[in-house]
């Protein structure tokens, strides 16, 4: 029989496995052509290096100072 211990584990290994998958379809997913915060063309550097990317480089490092300075 499974104890508390055992069923937090497969719980925890489930979630795991969901977002491993959910980053994988991310990164196969091409992004748009511009992007979703500023609506600026994004630009072929961009685009081939993170293909991805729903947004320009300068809205994504604007993303990541709030999130880093708890805004987001």
């Amino acid at each position: 029989m499974c104890d508390l211990a055992d069923q937090a584990q497969k719980t925890i290994e489930d979630m795991e496995t969901l977002h491993v998958a959910g980053v994988r379809m991310t990164l196969q997913v091409e992004g748009g052509d511009e992007c979703e915060d500023c609506g600026q063309a994004l630009s072929a550097a961009r685009r081939q290096a993170a293909p991805w990317a729903t947004t320009c480089v300068t809205c994504q490092s604007i993303r990541e100072h709030k999130k880093k300075v708890g805004c987001l």
